[in-house]
């Protein structure tokens, strides 16, 4: 038996000397620096990376050499190590050891940057076509392919690739732009979340991994491996045992475990989807996929022996049918739910925006607005806005008016940072909570904006400062009033469209009927908040009111209609601020105004008072509150003869009135059949404003008292109650009973103008007295007593009914109660 032992243990080794294993070559490598055994002609683990369909073609032993390769967590000993730039390593530790809001963000740097490899292989391309290579090299396309037992997903381009000088110089060094904003906001304890932004994206991998390979093949270079655990170092070795590239480039991120989200298909589809969904190139995802497969049926196939006597003729027959159905009988299956793997593309909506406008179809720019808002109905926007600004400033934008506005859009507007605007640069996702591209007051408008001349490499609060960012937010502005502007120069209802022929007003479109007065319902107030706001877009924004007046027969007006339909010679555009159309269609102010036919604009929105105070005029003309002081209507002849004729009595009233508050009496030109009014200072609150304030929660009563404006009394002078009251103050200015009807005139005056009563009890009083006066009823009349002798019978007899009814309970607790009391 020893005699067969040597030639036995000689033999077996020669036999495993020619066994195709490179495992062990590469182990051999990884122990012993000074071995460089290579692959002359290694086996493909994907022949066909990337095709859609084809799936993935592996050889198991390769697949076992590779799998030993990525799940070592030591950098290999036959590689040349190099340290890191010092501020490099000081940002992975900073990265490593610190916690991020948002560590979703590594994924849109990686893809972003294959996005780029991309590009400068495809602008290469243009000119030298061969650079792409054959077969699945020309296919411009992002891969990524998750282990979900080894934590490793991997994302592949087949871009441009890096040579090793290249993986030395990107992945080892920081350009200085960037770095040093970077490591200020560290230490300063700004907003680090978007760390990408500061053109460091490719170390935002180790917030979720703790080991990462980059294998990269440029066609001027061979294939090389970057490894690094973040520790100071990393190495990069010639790529002798993975899968040739071919050309490009493929990152392998060894997840942590708190990272394991990442190992998750929905998870990173919703991430491409939210930052990656317009990038140029498509993004594929290896993904499972259940399907139904029908399989061979485990159930034996019997059939009975028929043993009933049949005739010879009914068995000929019956051989024939059997012959018929033997030959199209099929085997029995079963219908079985089986996993299976293809190739599925994330991104599948275009970017519209970098098409022409005159290409896009309503139907298009309606589909695109339902993928970016989320928004699966039915209602299509009121309007969209595509186009492109050159200059200092290049960027690309798409914004859109939605059909409805948010349920919260005016909850806390000024306490809060929302935008409904997405930036984008070169078409990759940087942020939707930049508030800085439109004011506040058109934040309910939803698009995007994408430039190639803002930098990449910026965080929110360097990009806040940059200058293209003025320039972005002043056109933006401009193309959305022109925007809304054409909602309303494209309804028929509108004033624009009533010069226009019959036939012309029969071609309207009939789903833009009444589109303004919808948009106005919807977002109305934002347009008033802009013109309290924007002061330099104000009179645009003017233009765009709309309101109800008395001329306006229930529909919305402008203020171009209501110019057109002033009287000659009026030089001032009036209005009313209430609570409701219908209570100042009833108002007292309005009396003269409405017999001499003056337009009056009703403001019913609480808004509408600080409106106001900063639209002063509009095409020249002022803005009159009728419910003020200084209204004109026109000169009055008689007016200095009325004035002498009830000086008596305006002096007598006013001091009647000294306790009031009241500044003055005064002769009005505004009343027609109400006795008198009270009206305010020009430039005070009116009596709408003075109920705002007052129901405000955090408002201050004393320091309301600045801003009260002092009230005057006007009289209507051809009223006949007034006309008597002249006559018994000069018969005897000191009756009382006089100055308690003068006193009540007033009270009533008051509520009637819109204002709140100091003292409602001494009001109610006065009208008590009044009607007991008007019934004759003695000023000694006094309330009867009631008589309270009765009550102790009444709940005697209460209970007494009660009977039964009552519960022992209760009965119980009077006992005690009363026992207590004793």
């Amino acid at each position: 038996m020893r005699k067969w032992a040597l030639p036995s243990a000689l033999l077996l080794l020669l036999l495993l000397s020619f066994l195709p294993d490179q495992g062990r070559k590469l182990h051999a490598n990884a122990e012993d620096s000074g071995d460089s055994d290579e692959l002359v002609d290694p086996p493909k683990v994907e022949e066909k990376l990337g095709a859609v369909p084809g799936g993935l073609s592996t050889d198991p032993d390769v697949a076992k050499r590779e799998a030993e390769s990525i799940s070592r967590k030591t950098l290999r000993s036959n590689a040349e190590k190099f340290e890191f730039q010092a501020e490099v390593s000081r940002l992975l530790d900073i990265i490593i050891n610190s916690l991020y809001s948002n560590k979703d963000i590594f994924l849109r740097e990686l893809i972003s940057n294959a996005s780029d490899a991309l590009d400068k292989i495809r602008f290469l391309s243009l000119t030298n076509k061969d650079i792409l290579g054959e077969g699945d090299n020309t296919k411009l396309e992002i891969l990524m392919k998750l282990d979900k037992e080894k934590k490793i997903l991997s994302i592949r381009d087949r871009g441009i690739g890096m040579t090793k000088e290249d993986l030395i110089k990107n992945l080892g060094t920081i350009a200085k732009s960037g770095t040093s904003a970077f490591m200020e906001k560290m230490q300063t304890g700004g907003d680090l979340s978007l760390i990408g932004q500061f053109g460091v994206g490719f170390y935002s991998v180790y917030l979720v991994a703790d080991y990462v390979e980059v294998i990269s093949k440029h066609n001027d270079d061979k294939q090389y491996v970057w490894e690094s655990k973040a520790d100071g170092a990393f190495a990069i070795s010639e790529d002798t045992w993975n899968e040739p590239l071919g050309r490009g480039t493929e990152i392998r991120l060894h997840l942590r475990d708190e990272a394991k989200e990442y190992l998750e298909e929905d998870k990173l589809k919703d991430l491409v989807k939210k930052y990656s969904e317009f990038i140029n190139f498509p993004i594929y995802l290896w993904a499972s996929k259940e399907v139904d497969v029908e399989v061979p049926s485990d159930e034996k196939e019997s059939s009975d022996e028929e043993t009933s006597e049949t005739s010879s003729e009914d068995k000929e027959t019956e051989e024939e049918e059997t012959e018929e159905e033997d030959a199209e009988k099929k085997p029995k299956k079963k219908t079985v739910k089986e996993t299976t793997y293809n190739w599925e593309v994330l991104n599948d909506m275009k970017a519209i925006w970098l098409r022409n406008p005159k290409e896009v179809t309503d139907q298009e720019y309606s589909k695109f607005y339902h993928s970016l808002v989320k928004d699966f109905s039915d209602e299509n926007p009121f309007a969209w806005s595509h186009f492109t600004a050159e200059g200092d400033v290049e960027f690309k934008a798409l914004l859109f008016v939605p059909p409805k506005a948010p349920h919260d859009l005016y909850e806390s507007y000024y306490n809060t940072r929302k935008s409904n605007l997405k930036l984008y640069v070169r078409r990759v996702f940087i942020s939707d909570e930049f508030d800085e591209l439109l004011p506040k007051y058109l934040s309910f408008l939803r698009g995007l904006v994408d430039s190639d001349t803002l930098p990449l490499n910026v965080s929110r609060e360097m990009l806040q400062q940059h200058n293209s960012l003025k320039t972005i937010k002043k056109k933006l502005i401009r193309k959305a009033l022109d925007m809304i502007r054409r909602i309303a120069d494209e309804d028929p209802d509108e004033f624009s469209n009533k010069d226009k022929t019959d036939t012309e007003k029969e071609s309207e479109n009939d789903e833009k009927k009444g589109q303004y007065a919808k948009f106005w319902n919807e977002f109305g107030k934002s347009i008033k908040l802009g013109i309290i706001e924007d002061a330099h877009n104000r009179n645009r924004l003017a233009k765009l009111l709309r309101f109800e007046s008395t001329k306006s027969e229930g529909k919305l007006a402008s203020l171009d209609q209501y110019i057109s339909r002033m009287k000659p010679g009026q030089k001032d555009i009036f209005y009313i601020t209430g609570t409701s159309k219908e209570q100042l269609e009833k108002s007292p102010f309005l009396e003269r105004l409405t017999k001499k036919d003056y337009e009056v604009i009703f403001f019913t929105d609480p808004v509408d008072e600080y409106l106001m105070q900063y639209l002063m005029d509009y095409e020249d003309k002022k803005f009159q509150n009728v419910s003020k002081e200084g209204l004109k209507l026109g000169k009055d002849s008689k007016l200095k003869e009325l004035k002498e004729s009830f000086k008596e009595l305006t002096d007598w009233w006013k001091n009647a009135l000294s306790s009031e508050n009241v500044d003055s009496v005064k002769i009005s030109n505004r009343l027609d059949n109400t006795p008198c009014v009270v009206v305010t200072s020009k430039y005070g609150w009116s009596a709408n404003m003075e109920k705002i304030m007052q129901s405000q929660t955090l408002s201050d009563a004393s320091k309301q008292a600045y801003m009260r404006g002092k009230r005057v009394l006007e009289i209507n002078p051809r009223h006949p109650i007034i006309k008597e009251l002249r006559e018994r103050v000069a018969q005897d200015p000191k009756d009382e009973s006089v100055k308690q009807t003068a006193q009540l005139i007033y009270q009533t005056a008051l509520m009637e103008s819109g204002f709140i009563l100091n003292d409602p009890k001494e009001f109610a009083s006065s009208i008590y007295k009044s009607v007991q006066k008007s019934l004759d009823i003695s000023p000694d009349a006094t309330v009867e007593e009631e008589d309270d002798s009765e009550e102790p019978e009444a709940e005697e007899k209460e209970s007494t009914t009660k009977g039964t009814e009552a519960d022992p309970a209760e009965e119980e607790a009077e006992q005690f109660s009363v026992k207590d009391e004793l």
